[in-house]
């Protein structure tokens, strides 16, 4: 199975946010979708970077006086997307397999990969993705094998 096959089945759609986007925008955005990360594109639409629910904890945790007392975000934290964001952005291929995809984040700790087609952003893959993907792949093999162990021919 391929990545293209994934993003098929899921979508092509992916959250973006500029560089110059507070920290805070990047949070109400990702809790607004319920997703862990956006890509960070300029005007023209390239990768600048990533930012996830990981570089804001990592953010927090470095400038952040007192996370236990209340006070605003902006007040404690003011920083745009560019200063927190992942700029070393691993990318995966729509003819990339999954079990490459999933060695790639494996291998470098990633929990989200961009997919780049001719130069262009096409589309977002989780770790997630990619389990719900080998699993659903299994199955049918393992569907197949059974049929054909048993006999039962397959239409």
């Amino acid at each position: 199975m391929h990545i293209h096959d994934v993003l098929n089945h899921k979508g092509h759609g992916v959250r973006t946010i500029t560089p110059e986007s507070t920290v805070r925008d990047a949070i109400f955005q990702m809790n607004r979708h319920k997703i862990g990360c956006l890509v960070v594109t300029d005007a023209s639409e390239d990768i600048q970077g990533i930012i996830t629910e990981r570089d804001v904890l990592r953010m927090c945790g470095e400038r952040c006086v007192d996370l236990g007392k209340p006070q605003s975000l902006e007040e404690d934290c003011p920083a745009q997307v560019t200063e927190v964001m992942t700029r070393d952005v691993f990318i995966a291929l729509p003819e990339d397999t999954v079990d490459h995809a999933m060695g790639v984040m494996t291998e470098n700790r990633v929990r989200h990969l961009p997919v780049v087609d001719d130069h262009r952003l096409a589309g977002l893959i989780s770790i997630g993705d990619l389990v719900r993907a080998s699993l659903g792949e299994s199955k049918y093999e393992n569907r197949l094998l059974r049929d054909y162990i048993s006999g039962v021919a397959a239409y």
